[in-house]
């Protein structure tokens, strides 16, 4: 027994030198994965997961490895559709072997199907364009028989969608049929042949389609039935990563892994609102290989990211602009708050480019402030000369400015820095009030800045107006682009009990609309304009949006702007600092309250944009600041 002890104490203290081994090479290999672990950290801590682990790699290295909640290294799980993956790639080695080819038809296998459903070819089967119905009509048996010949017979009656070809229409029947078709070239089950083809040659051994018990719905689904581990997945991406070749040995080939990962949708009809269009803001149709989604292509139409996500969380991917691959294991416990773990897990491939991106700036400072009430703000800052800093909008961070970070730097010592719920920087505290405009003054003494110039757009614009109201002499101008009052009581006015209620009813529709659904909203609002999408913005925008942790909309948030409360403060200051109000052509039309307040500023507007001007038109965004900036130097 205290052998038995001693040998488990043991096991516990290897395992976390290993990990605290991973933590030091992130640190030595210069990788700060902060946003991804919290990001992560936040599902888990919401009650979306019980648990979840990451594995990222990079050049075949693993970069990082946690585990969150209860689990552990050891940790086997159902991964729905980040299946299908493992499925085509199964099917794609009796390809290299001869004994299928992509253009089988499906009645060459089972003479049964008589009708439209026999001419489609096994490419169309694993590219969901095979025109079969996505799953058993509703009032039917699941699919979940013990057998793929039990279950295939179950599908030869259903009537067809649609011709085979002709539209996109992601499930998991026509990929029973495919592993059907392979059972019958090989005369083996399906397990058999995923562990001879792909699990046991990758070291898979946790890795099943077929689990030891018989609960309904796991036998033997290739869309969304097989099982895995942290590890075992990942040997699985090396290959694919790695055109085919896994510890020298060659699993797939070539042909067959560009095979996979080219476009098979061809001519087939897209609805929109599909998952690409969904997750990248992506207007492509060509979105779909052979059992993994194309989520971004080159100019040339090459695949760039590819995954596999589940309903369920899971998510595989490789990234080929980083030379990364990683895999997100997780199963949900709670579909709450509007939370959808197939649209939220893609996040993580964004994070983890910024992570890469971070770490290979240069001549860049970065760190944190810590202000009175505890709160760590994140910065950046590069140049030298008069202080300027960059001030970034709702559901933004410092990113924002990347367009101009670079440009004022080569004459400003520019700083760039997260907003206080937003980036990096500490989330906000319910019911604990600060001000944005206190930040940021902590911000300025904590980096000895006795006096700066100021540019914010949007919020950062309200939040440059606050700053002036009360702290005038600390600045050398202030540039509110999209700047005007923002509309809300400030911190004099507490929250009655009746707008509590109201918050609180508006906080429960947000969840009951769907997290997702709502910064679709917010992101539809901030790109289409006149029914005319900004084409040029949707990809930077929405991206800022698909990582913000929406806490705001979630939150009773405190009264962290003067809002309205400023009109007073302005109409009582005598501002003798240069002001310059910047707006959109677009926005031209629209009166703007903060011009009367400040009689002696100047307003300018850019050409062809609109609310946000620094994304639309950067060049004359950057020109007209820098402009504004000289002459107040030359004064």
């Amino acid at each position: 027994m205290i052998k038995a002890v001693r040998y488990i104490v043991l096991l516990v203290l290897i395992q976390s030198m290993f990990l605290l081994a991973v933590g030091y090479a992130q640190s030595k290999n210069g990788y700060d994965f902060y946003p991804v672990n919290r990001k992560i950290q936040g599902w888990v801590g919401s009650g979306y997961y019980n648990g979840a682990s990451l594995m990222v790699a990079k050049n075949n290295q693993i970069i990082f490895e946690k585990y969150y909640g209860n689990y552990r290294p050891e940790t086997i799980t159902y991964i729905a559709s980040a299946g299908k993956w493992l499925a085509a790639a199964t099917i794609a080695a009796l390809v290299d072997e001869g004994k299928l080819s992509w253009n089988d038809k499906v009645i060459k296998w089972l003479p049964e199907f008589t009708d439209e459903k026999g001419e489609a070819t096994l490419r169309q089967l694993l590219s969901h364009t095979s025109g079969y119905p996505d799953y058993q009509p509703k009032g039917e048996r699941p699919d979940n028989y013990q057998t793929l010949k039990e279950s295939v017979a179950h599908i030869v009656s259903l009537p067809a969608d649609t011709l085979p070809g002709t539209k996109f229409k992601y499930g998991g029947l026509s990929m029973q049929v495919a592993g059907r078709m392979a059972e019958l070239a090989t005369g083996k089950n399906w397990e058999q042949i995923f562990q001879e083809k792909i699990a046991i040659p990758l070291l898979m051994k946790y890795t099943h389609f077929t689990p030891v018990d018989e609960t309904p719905g796991h036998n033997p689904m290739l869309a969304g039935g097989a099982r895995t581990s942290l590890q075992d997945y990942m040997n699985f991406l090396q290959m694919i990563a790695n055109d085919g070749v896994f510890n020298g040995s060659r699993i797939l080939s070539k042909q067959a892994i560009d095979e996979m990962q080219a476009n098979q949708i061809g001519n087939a009809l897209v609805n929109s609102g599909e998952f690409v269009e969904n997750v990248r803001a992506s207007l492509r149709k060509d979105i779909y290989g052979l059992g993994e989604w194309r989520e971004e292509a080159d100019k040339k139409g090459n695949a760039v990211l590819i995954s596999s996500p589940s309903w369920a969380g899971a998510y595989p991917w490789i990234d080929k602009t980083t030379n990364t691959y990683g895999f997100f294991l997780a199963r949900v416990a709670q579909m709450k708050n509007g939370f959808n773990p197939f649209l939220a897990s893609p996040v993580l491939p964004l994070l983890v480019r910024d992570v890469y991106k971070k770490a290979k700036e240069k001549n860049v400072k970065s760190g944190y402030i810590t202000t009175k009430d505890g709160a760590k703000i994140y910065y950046e800052e590069k140049g030298q000369g008069d202080p300027l800093i960059l001030i970034h909008g709702h559901s933004f961070d410092h990113q924002m400015w990347d367009n101009q970070f670079d440009f004022f730097a080569k004459n400003y010592r520019t700083i760039r820095y997260d907003l206080r719920g937003y980036g990096r920087s500490s989330m906000f505290e319910e019911g604990k009030p600060f001000m944005h405009q206190q930040d940021l003054l902590e911000l300025m003494n904590t980096l000895k800045i006795k006096k700066a110039h100021l540019v914010g757009l949007s919020l950062g614009g309200f939040v440059a107006t606050d700053f002036l109201a009360v702290h005038q002499n600390r600045l050398l101008s202030a540039t509110m682009a999209s700047g005007d009052i923002y509309n809300m009581p400030g911190p004099d006015v507490p929250w009655t009990a009746e707008e509590i209620l109201r918050r609180k009813a508006e906080i429960e529709n947000y969840k009951k609309q769907g997290i997702d659904a709502n910064k679709r909203k917010w992101f539809d609002a901030l790109t289409i304009r006149n029914s005319k999408v900004l084409e040029n913005i949707r990809r930077p925008v929405w991206d800022a949006i698909y990582k913000w942790d929406a806490w705001q909309p979630l939150h009773i948030e405190p009264r962290l702007l003067f809002g309205t409360s400023v009109i007073p403060m302005l109409k009582k200051l005598k501002v003798t600092i240069p002001v310059l109000i910047l707006t959109g052509e677009a926005d031209s039309g629209k009166q703007n309250k903060l011009l009367p307040l400040i009689p002696s500023a100047k307003q300018v507007f850019i050409k062809d944009a609109g609310h946000m001007s620094n994304l639309e038109n950067p060049n004359d965004f950057n020109r007209k600041v820098l402009d504004f900036l000289s002459s107040v130097h030359n004064k």
